[in-house]
């Protein structure tokens, strides 16, 4: 084959495999379908024969698996995988659009370009948001972006070993950030699972080795207490006469992390660390009842915990995921979660948006993801200018806890848990959430910030005269009612803009000074202000005082401002020293001496030495030393990664670092002091501050001690975890 001449005959031995791998996958129907995958096949093939990965293989292999994931775990069809194989020509090779367009039509052409990253995009503030905002703007003409981008995104995860680690930590963040909210939302359990879990083996890598090793560990003796549970249950399932089978599903380390830490317990006290499924193969139509009966046999021969009843087969979860769960009390006194469901639920719940349109069809306009669909479709119709903004407000869409309420005539809403009456209105339509004025919930006046509860019956009242405020904004929760009223409030800058611009131009003309480009970049220089409606807004509401305009020179018609009064850069300067280098623990950025940058170690996380660290350059305070576990990690790396620059200590340094923990125990006289002697005259541990609060015979207590690295930090909570009267020691971060 002319596509493969340039590589080796091993290499092409592995493209060959891997593509009959690949359609082994995919459901093709016709002739036609089959060749128009060959001809992607070869026209990438030959499009990407130059390039290789960062591990050294050929490139094309790549493209090959993300077409593999999007038909084997995401459920796709031969659009998808066309458009897979041909996801990244247009960004880094010759092959353009128009080719795309010419050899495969306008929807993979719409689908690839939409694929293809942002232009310009040192030219904004967060090329990974608007590149993302590029993609989910695409999704109100084809969801088949967003999932070949996933699937993109995930082999790109499960390959990042041979990246470095700063870029491992950024691509990581993203990830955490958007994509595995994303794939919940879609209903992508399996790929949001393992999103959560790779990212963790990045940011945590300690923690999730330690988790895994366990996990396990205790494997055959999971297996042994299903086989155990399902004793007293297989006969009577069998007799009901359906087809069923049994799984142990063991929680994600990411899901047992997340449980270890909420409720500050090792992992040796999880009760549920794993959920017994049954799945059963019915009809549709007898699905609900079947479900109810296998509960029926469940409980008869187990306690039923039932608070823990969570029925999702009679009221799917906004993202279609159905199944019936319920935690009963098993053999040997332990809780089992048990989740039971049909064939057809199961499917769903694996591969999400794309089984759903496998057993409802694509046409169907009345079911969960159509909802959603249509409630992202509204906020995209007039995506905010700012790229973060958006990226923001489009995340809320993605909530993994919802309320259901309910409209005056009975219609179901489900929005984000959290959310309000003002959201409600916003919800029902945009004009409806500006002129609102009152919310009745159940009968009941209540303001527009009620935090809405499963059940309620709301009416929203409404008013000609009423128009949104800035304080809105923090009242509301969902993407798309902050969307609005942002839209809103600028419109109504602009408006009143066009006075101050009014103002400004005659105050212009009388220094006889035109209002061109050059002349507006230095009145927004000298203001201070990002827009020219920020600036127009500020004159008309006389915020910004045109009197003001003295202060600068004018030549020529030309303004500019005066040098002792030019306002000092606002970017970080990367490469001045300071005074206090001396007193800073030792460092490198970039692989060069810290020293070199104005730089310091971030108050939210404090980094120890001996902590997994990354630098990240700040608009206007230098360059930050964050821990890779520091809770802004997320947020900064996933937008503004290209601030991001590898950091690493000098171990050989000895120097100190403030470190924050918090204990929790039995309250007893003396407590305090017995504290103090473990730290200071056992531990010889130096102490910033110590503060307790005790109650009912608890306390909570947090102490700042100084230590010079994590070694010794390590070592003085496994000390205080040992005190009998101690319950648990964790590092704080802010």
């Amino acid at each position: 084959m002319v596509a493969l001449a340039t590589y080796q005959e091993a290499e092409k031995k592995d493209i060959q495999n891997a593509y009959r791998r690949l359609l082994r996958h995919v459901k093709i129907k016709t002739d036609e379908e089959r060749k128009l995958i060959r001809k992607a096949f070869e026209m990438s093939t030959q499009a990407h024969c130059e390039q290789r990965r960062k591990s050294g293989e050929p490139y094309i292999l790549h493209p090959i698996e993300v077409a593999r994931i999007t038909a084997a775990e995401m459920g796709l069809g031969p659009v998808a995988v066309v458009s897979a194989l041909l996801h990244d020509v247009v960004e880094d090779t010759p092959v353009t659009i128009e080719n795309i367009r010419e050899e495969f039509g306008d929807k993979i052409a719409m689908i690839v370009e939409a694929l293809t990253k942002f232009d310009g995009m040192y030219d904004v503030e967060s090329p990974q948001a608007e590149t993302f905002k590029k993609i989910l703007v695409s999704l109100a003409q084809d969801v088949r972006v967003v999932m070949v981008k996933m699937a993109d995104r995930l082999h790109n995860m499960r390959t990042l070993g041979a990246m470095p680690p700063h870029k491992q930590m950024k691509i990581a963040s993203e990830t955490a950030f958007i994509y595995a909210p994303l794939a919940h939302r879609l209903g992508l359990y399996k790929v949001k699972t393992e999103f959560e879990d790779l990212c963790m083996k990045i940011t945590e890598s300690e923690r999730y080795q330690g988790i895994e090793a366990k996990l396990k560990e205790t494997e055959k003796q999971r297996a042994r207490f299903v086989s155990e549970f399902m004793k007293p249950l297989r006969k009577e399932i069998e007799e009901l006469g359906v087809k069923f089978r049994i799984s142990g599903r063991a929680k994600s380390v990411f899901s047992i992390s997340n449980k270890m830490k909420k409720k500050q317990i090792p992992f040796e006290e999880i009760y549920d660390l794993f959920a017994v499924r049954i799945i059963v193969d019915v009809p549709k139509t007898n699905e609900k009842s079947i479900c109810w009966q296998i509960y029926s046999i469940i409980t008869d021969a187990y306690n039923p915990i039932p608070e823990r009843l969570k029925d999702w087969v009679s009221t799917p979860k906004s993202n279609g995921y159905e199944s019936l769960h319920t935690t009963v009390v098993g053999p040997k006194g332990r809780f089992v979660e048990v989740q039971i469901r049909s064939e057809r639920m199961d499917e769903v719940a694996e591969k999400g948006l794309a089984a759903h349109w496998k057993y409802k069809g694509v046409s169907s306009s009345n079911t969960v993801f159509d909802r959603w669909l249509n409630h992202v479709r509204e906020m995209l119709s007039s995506p905010e200018e700012d790229a973060v903004n958006f990226l923001n407000d489009f995340r809320t869409n993605l909530f993994s806890k919802e309320v259901y309420v309910f409209t005056p005539k009975g219609d179901m809403r489900i929005l984000p848990k959290g959310s309000t009456a003002l959201d409600f209105a916003f919800d029902i339509h945009t004009e409806v959430g500006y002129k609102c004025v009152g919310v009745q919930v159940n009968g009941r006046q209540v303001p527009i910030s009620y935090l809405l509860k499963n059940g309620d019956r709301l009416s929203v009242t409404t008013s000609k005269s009423q128009k949104p405020s800035e304080s809105w904004l923090q009242i509301v929760k969902t993407g798309k009612a902050k969307s609005r009223i942002r839209q809103a409030l600028k419109e109504e800058r602009k408006q009143q803009g066009e006075i101050g611009k009014e103002y400004l131009m005659r105050k212009l003309k009388n220094l006889k000074v035109e209002l061109t480009y050059e002349n507006l970049e230095v009145l927004l220089k000298f203001y201070g202000v990002q827009s020219s409606i920020d600036l127009y807004y500020g004159i008309a509401m006389e915020e910004l005082s045109l009197n003001r305009l003295k202060e600068l020179e004018i030549e020529h018609g030309k303004l500019s401002i005066k040098k002792e009064e030019k306002p000092s850069s606002p970017r970080p300067v990367s490469q001045r020293k300071t005074n206090t280098d001396k007193q800073k623990p030792r460092l490198t950025i970039n692989g060069e001496d810290a020293s070199q940058y104005s730089h310091s170690l971030a108050a939210c996380c404090k980094p120890v030495q001996g902590d997994e660290i990354f630098a990240y350059t700040t608009t206007h305070d230098g360059v930050k030393i964050h821990r890779n576990a520091c809770p802004n990690a997320k947020n900064m790396l996933s937008k503004y990664g290209y601030r991001v620059m590898k950091a690493a200590w000098v171990t050989s340094f000895n120097t100190s670092f403030v470190a924050d923990l918090e204990l929790t125990g039995i309250d007893d006289i003396g407590i305090i002091q017995r504290l103090t002697n473990v730290l200071t005259n056992q531990l010889r541990v130096d102490m910033r501050s110590f503060s307790m609060d005790g109650d009912e015979g608890y306390f909570i207590g947090k102490i700042s001690v100084v230590v010079n690295n994590t070694d010794q930090l390590n070592f003085i909570i496994k000390s205080l975890q040992n005190q009998e009267y101690v319950s648990s020691v964790v590092r704080i971060q802010d």
